[in-house]
């Protein structure tokens, strides 16, 4: 009989242990120019006053009313309660006013693995370094603290602003999933996946860090 192929070669020789489980608790990020605070009911009215259709476009959801925001919130917490997903509300540092929304999702406890994903900004914002600074706290976080293996982003196949902007952080294509998802009432969607694995994470974070360098 031939050997078993070990499951971990380079830990040959030491005894085999479970992976601790991902387990991603409520935090706070704080960098220059956003603060990450736990999403909450509470911050639904001023979500809602920033909602404009145009914000998602291709988004699987379009929220227009303070309902509509309540209800996005709910499914996150309830997201949330089951361990895998952690939402954030995004607050303009300076003056501690809500400026958009980003989540942690698809937690994989097991593989250690999750998405970035469910974010929007006020048009406000748009082309800011709230954005940038928001990939970079989640990304650090995931990576240095979490010890996440892999981070997924993906978007609308026909999103260009969306891809171009995970692009420029330094994520990985890795193809398209045809006919993914039904959004906003049955249209078809093709999904672009992207991803940064731990090993990329040091070229990764030294990019973004120049990025906000330059951003101011």
């Amino acid at each position: 009989m031939s050997a078993p192929v070990p499951l971990l070669p380079s830990d040959e020789g030491l005894p085999w242990r479970e992976p601790l489980p991902l387990v991603v608790p409520p935090v706070v990020l704080e960098g220059r120019a956003v603060r990450l605070e736990p999403l909450s009911l509470e911050h639904a009215p001023a979500l809602a006053a920033l909602c404009e259709d145009e914000l998602f476009t291709y988004f699987t959801v379009v929220p227009r009313t303070l309902a509509d925001v309540e209800r996005f919130i709910a499914d996150r917490l309830r997201g949330a309660e089951k361990g895998t997903e952690r939402p954030f509300v995004i607050l303009e540092k300076a003056t501690g006013t809500p400026v958009g929304s980003t989540s942690y999702l698809d937690i994989q406890r097991d593989s250690r693995t999750l998405e970035i994903g469910w974010t929007w900004l006020g048009r406000r914002v748009w082309r800011t370094r709230v954005n940038t600074e928001c990939k970079f706290l989640l990304l650090q976080l995931a990576f240095e603290s979490l010890g996440v293996m892999r981070v997924q982003l993906k978007t609308d196949q026909r999103n260009t602003r969306s891809r171009a902007a995970i692009e420029r952080l330094g994520a990985k294509f890795e193809g398209i999933l045809r006919h993914h998802v039904l959004v906003r009432g049955g249209v078809v969607r093709d999904s672009a996946y992207y991803s940064v694995i731990d090993t990329e994470w040091p070229d990764v974070k030294a990019r973004l860090l120049g990025m906000l360098q330059k951003e101011g």
